[in-house]
């Protein structure tokens, strides 16, 4: 490391991933008082994230459909529609999606379960209203 690159290592941030990022813009989110804005989030995140950076994941979370959001003035107000185990539900549902075989995918994933998952898939599957098949 050169003394320049020395002296800056101590001043940025560890880098986040974009999943780490979402994560943690919902839990700011899901403990707003009600809609906010990206500025309100930013300050939750601790400052330390640029605004835009603030703005890219919660557009990102809103096409994902993991928050709403509302036209106030010349920006927009904020709100969770998925938790954290919504957002990896709707990631799990994209990739699904993408695929040709449907059948194939839940099949290797069912087939890639522990013993404990896929009792615990099964019972909720039982417990979901639905049509009884033929």
């Amino acid at each position: 490391m050169t003394d320049r690159n020395k002296g800056l290592a101590g001043r940025h941030p560890r880098r986040r991933g974009q999943g780490e990022l979402e994560a943690q813009v919902l839990a700011a989110l899901r403990q707003a008082p009600g809609p906010v804005n990206a500025a309100w989030v930013q300050e939750r995140l601790g400052g330390d994230l640029a605004y835009t950076t603030v703005m890219t994941i919660l557009t990102r979370l809103h096409i994902k459909g993991a928050v709403a959001r509302e036209r106030a003035g010349r920006s927009f107000e904020w709100t969770p529609v998925a938790d954290e185990a919504g957002l990896a539900a709707l990631r799990m549902r994209k990739v699904l999606d993408a695929e040709a075989d449907r059948e194939a995918v839940l099949t290797s994933f069912v087939t890639a379960l522990s013993p404990g998952d896929e009792r615990l898939l099964r019972d909720l599957l039982a417990q979901l209203p639905g049509e009884e098949e033929d």
